[in-house]
């Protein structure tokens, strides 16, 4: 069975811990999914958010166009914007959870 970690990314802060944590759980040959609301999908227009290209990654569409911000988003297809339900996926689906 693989490991899962989950990050549920409120703030647009910490762009650069939450690089290296995925890098690092990458590493270890765990399996990370993250999801951006409120101030956290301001990130998507970072230029380093690029860096988790690859990853599983979906954003909440309210927040994102409720924070003025239209598609498209390096690393997030049509379908990774999506509503609140994915936050409660992946609290249920991964096996270690935190939040930013």
């Amino acid at each position: 069975m693989s490991k899962t970690l989950g990050i549920f990314v409120t703030s647009d802060k910490h762009l650069d811990k939450i690089i290296r944590l995925c890098k690092a759980a990458g590493n270890k040959g765990v399996e990370v999914t993250l999801f951006f609301t409120h101030l956290g999908t301001l990130l998507t227009q970072d230029p380093r958010f690029v860096e988790l290209e690859g990853l599983k990654m979906s954003v909440c569409k309210v927040g994102f166009e409720g924070n003025g911000l239209r598609p498209p988003v390096p690393g997030i297809g049509q379908a990774g914007f999506t509503t609140q339900a994915m936050h409660a996926e992946l609290i249920d689906e991964c096996d270690r959870y935190v939040v930013f």
